[in-house]
């Protein structure tokens, strides 16, 4: 008979704990792709490997003058012009490869506490150029006080 309530008390216990807490509820962010392309050459830009978010026009104007030292990246933007009271950049640049064809991509996701930008670092199959690279993505989503965390 003790172990029968003993049962019944743990299956109540187990199921009264599964909460629908939102904080656990993943949703989609919609961004807006500005870039997913390569840098080139052997990282004369300067970038590190780094996650950045961006939320003002001048460190946006600084991002693209440093992009551009070699190359006119910003070229092949999407857009330039960023209505920054509305949103914010997430910039991702990978480490230098030293052959092409890898891609970046992004998954963003959001709950009740924090934004969640999951990476992939796409590498390529079979031949690649020998040319060295430097993925990156940069994606603009709308204005949030929601902490951004990388994975």
């Amino acid at each position: 008979m003790k172990k029968n309530i003993l049962i019944i008390l743990l299956c109540v216990l187990t199921f009264s704990c599964n909460s629908d807490d939102d904080t656990s509820e993943m949703t989609n962010i919609e961004f807006t792709l500005i870039a997913k392309e390569n840098l080139f050459g052997n990282g004369n830009e300067g970038i590190a490997k780094q996650n950045l978010v961006i939320s003002n026009q001048n460190d946006w104007n600084d991002l693209i003058t440093q992009m551009n030292s070699e190359n006119n990246v910003s070229d092949n933007f999407s857009e330039i012009d960023i209505d920054f009271s509305e949103f914010q950049i997430i910039a991702v640049f990978d480490e230098i490869k030293v052959n092409g064809g890898h891609i970046l991509e992004l998954n963003i996701m959001s709950n009740s506490e924090n934004i969640i930008v999951n990476l992939t670092d796409l590498a390529p199959d079979g031949d690649v150029t020998s040319i060295v690279t430097q993925p990156f993505c940069i994606v603009k989503i709308l204005k949030s006080d929601l902490p951004i965390i990388f994975e």
